[in-house]
């Protein structure tokens, strides 16, 4: 397992499981040995999801790991396309702790509807869907077949609080 430490912040990242559980994604969760974080709050005049009907719109989610920042700068200066991938990840992890917030456990999820990223990158880095792909394979590891969904990946030179990835992301719940 590969052991990742920003600050005093330590992350266990990127082993598969053995097999997927689906019928449990947070046994998932610890098979991969990862912790969800604190759901972060909304740092502006917003709610961190929003649910009309059986879908649930998650509000923007960045590198932030209960509280702090776990990757800032741009892709092609400070951050390779593996450490922004990484980025990506934490911001899937912060996605699913709004979504249990919101619904109280991940098996509410019946599928990830779509996942938009942004990467903090320098001018013409055209490489994004590898970056996002930390966070639609942390999905994939978690809900299984249901974790495949529809997808942006942008490249933009800014986001909030100099973050490196940025996503958001839409599911559909269990009726």
């Amino acid at each position: 397992m590969e052991r990742y430490e920003v600050g005093k912040i330590r992350f266990a990242l990127g082993r598969l499981c053995d097999r997927t559980n689906r019928m449990n994604p947070e046994a998932n969760l610890t098979e991969l040995g990862l912790t969800l974080p604190k759901s972060p709050a909304a740092a502006g005049s917003y709610v961190p999801t929003v649910r009309t009907g059986n879908l649930l719109f998650c509000a923007g989610t960045i590198c932030m790991f209960d509280g702090k920042m776990t990757h800032t700068g741009q892709v092609g200066k400070e951050h390779t396309i593996e450490s922004g991938a990484k980025a990506a990840e934490i911001c899937a992890l912060n996605t699913l702790a709004n979504i249990k917030a919101a619904v109280g456990s991940l098996d509410r999820v019946a599928r990830v509807v779509i996942v938009n990223g942004f990467v903090n990158a320098v001018d013409g880095f055209a490489d994004s869907p590898a970056v996002i792909n930390g966070a639609s394979d942390l999905f994939l590891k978690v809900f299984g077949e249901v974790g495949k969904h529809a997808r942006t990946a942008v490249a933009t030179n800014g986001l909030p609080k100099g973050t490196t990835v940025e996503i958001q992301v839409t599911v559909e719940l269990k009726a």
